[in-house]
């Protein structure tokens, strides 16, 4: 990522010092309505790189483009590149940027654009003409927009541009805090999800997709390792039209074809947009023990092969709608509330039975507390597999592995934390090394075991990580006497100092009183 310099000469990322300086345009904004206005403005002056990259190629008219007109549309869609009409183009746009119909004219670009590419048809936001933004900051957030990428960087614009959409869902997701949440799944955790599950090649599948970051990581994760990106095709659903044009946009600016990302406001349970897909790789994040999914209305859903799940809590819905969608050898990695590992009311303890009778559990990880903007709830990971012997990895029927990560990561501020790139690639590697043949695995006491299918029941089909992987040996001596004990001494010992500050300013206050 480019970086400028500061005063103290200290290095600071591109997209740090641009949320910096568009956050001071906010004013008095919402950031939940601002994000549109930002979000919009980095993906307006995306596509006009685009088109104006093979714009430049046409007008040439060399080599393959010999003849070629540069404003014929059919030229743009061949290349899978969106036309840009003229009154939308980023030049025309920062030409008018200080006029005070700017906002007006950022609508119309938005709508032309929408007339000449069907695909993005009801996503792109049409919110820069509202009187609550101020038409001399909308020109400051254009000109700061337009500052993006020049120079040396400009023949990786798409990638800029990209990094700086993707920081700024980051940031706005922090800002709105819970509500943010919803839309935005935290990187480092899509980042651990798609590096343990490596999915290389295949259909991508996500039913509650948010912004799009599961499938953006994928995309990265192929590119990354040298892969070919378009051995995989994406799939998805979200019932958030707002938050659906948001997947729309982060998919578009990295001309990642988001076709079958699909919106309806009724959701997947009532209505599923891909109902004969089978997945090769399913990576979600649904909402935590979501407790209005309608459950009362699809009893007899062909979906619960394992047990009918509880009206009050979508979890166990979500695991056996995630597994229906599998193919024969799928994969798939979620996120889910800590409380779905041990519950047993509503037969939730029935149905988490079956799946692993069914020998489709394959691994569990304890996330630390704070990964997650909308929600307190502690969290897990689940790794399910509808064949655990299918020839690509060690044939691991009879075993899960659990991981117990919940003193991994870092604080980034007072209430987030974040997984490091060395927490994840240990995470991700312990799993690969269990799981690969040819695997150096060991058990880790306090972080990771591998734990027989008979253990699993004797602890009664309960999936807790710390209960299979013991205390780290450091604590195995643990004397809690003496502990407790010591923490005793330290509270008596503050209690003490507070109660001689306490005193001191009492006799300081009475003085000040006899003086006065």
């Amino acid at each position: 990522m480019a970086k400028v310099k500061k005063n103290n000469d200290k290095e600071e990322p591109l997209e740090k010092q641009l949320w910096k300086a568009a956050d001071k345009l906010r004013k008095n904004i919402d950031a939940a309505e601002y994000k549109h206005i930002v979000l919009g403005l980095i993906f307006l002056r995306y596509i006009s790189d685009a088109f104006e990259e093979l714009y430049n190629k046409l007008k040439a008219g060399e080599g393959e483009y010999a003849g070629a007109d540069p404003e014929d549309k059919d030229e743009y869609k061949a290349e899978n590149v969106f036309f840009v009409p003229e009154i939308a183009r980023w030049q025309y746009i920062q030409a008018k940027a200080k006029l005070p119909d700017i906002g007006k004219k950022v609508d119309e670009a938005m709508d032309a654009i929408e007339k000449d590419n069907p695909s993005l048809k009801n996503v792109l936001p049409k919110v820069f003409a509202r009187g609550n933004l101020d038409p001399a900051n909308l020109g400051g957030l254009i000109d700061l927009v337009g500052n993006i990428a020049l120079g040396h960087a400009k023949a990786r614009s798409a990638d800029v541009l990209g990094h700086v959409f993707e920081y700024f869902l980051g940031e706005f997701a922090l800002a709105e805090g819970k509500k943010g949440g919803q839309f935005y799944t935290p990187r480092s955790v899509v980042e651990l999800l798609v590096e343990m599950l490596e999915p290389y090649k295949g259909r991508v599948f996500d039913p509650c997709c948010g912004s799009g970051g599961m499938f953006v990581q994928s995309e990265k994760f192929v590119a990354d390792h040298r892969g070919k990106v378009n051995d995989i095709s994406i799939y998805g659903q979200e019932s958030n039209h707002t938050t659906w044009r948001l997947a729309r946009m982060n998919l578009a600016i990295r001309g990642i074809d988001s076709s079958q990302v699909k919106w309806n406001n009724e959701g997947s349970f009532l209505n599923d947009s891909h109902k004969d897909l089978k997945a090769d790789y399913v990576i979600a994040n649904p909402p935590f023990n979501d407790s209005d999914w309608s459950g009362e209305l699809l009893k007899k859903d062909g979906r619960w092969k394992y047990g009918i799940p509880p009206d009050g809590s979508a979890n166990y819905a979500w695991i056996q709608h995630f597994i229906y969608h599998l193919s024969p050898s799928g994969q798939a990695g979620f996120v889910l509330a800590k409380g779905s590992l041990t519950s047993k009311s509503s037969g939730e303890g029935d149905i988490r039975k079956s799946l692993i009778e069914a020998r489709l559990v394959d691994c569990i990880v304890n996330l630390p507390a704070k990964l997650f903007l909308n929600t307190q709830i502690p969290a897990s990971l689940w790794f399910v597999s509808r064949n655990k012997a299918n020839g690509r990895f060690r044939n691991r029927t009879d075993e899960i592995l659990f991981i117990d990560a919940r003193n991994m990561g870092h604080l980034i501020n007072r209430r987030t934390r974040e997984f490091s790139a060395e927490d994840i690639t240990l995470i991700a590697s312990t799993y690969h090394n269990w799981r690969n043949p040819n695997g150096n695995y060991a058990d880790v006491k306090g972080f990771c075991n591998s734990a027989g299918i008979e253990r699993v029941r004797e602890l009664d089909y309960v999936l807790t990580p710390g209960r299979y992987v013991g205390l780290p040996d450091d604590e195995d001596e643990f004397d809690f006497k003496e502990r407790f004990t010591k923490l005793k001494a330290e509270f008596e010992a503050q209690l003490e100092e507070e109660t001689r500050l306490n005193i001191l300013i009492a006799e300081n206050l009475a003085k000040v009183k006899i003086d006065g």
